[in-house]
């Protein structure tokens, strides 16, 4: 689970991040860039989703290898 962990705060450190970063450096206008930031957001939050789906389809494996009977 220490690996999701630390997956997890990496992604959330990096949107806060980029964030921080898009806001002090737009171009854009607020319509537009807030636009943007929803987009940036919700595909963060896909890629969160995808990973601890994919984290939880390895481990659900895993423990059923664990408790099939042993030969």
């Amino acid at each position: 689970m220490n690996r999701i962990g630390l997956f997890l705060a990496g992604a959330i450190a990096g949107a806060v991040a980029g964030a921080v970063a898009a806001l002090l450096l737009a171009p854009a206008s607020g319509d537009h860039f807030r636009g943007q930031i929803k987009d940036y957001t919700q595909k963060v939050v896909d890629e969160v989703r995808s990973a601890s789906e994919q984290k939880r389809v390895e481990l659900e494996k895993e423990l059923d290898e664990l408790r099939a009977p042993q030969a």
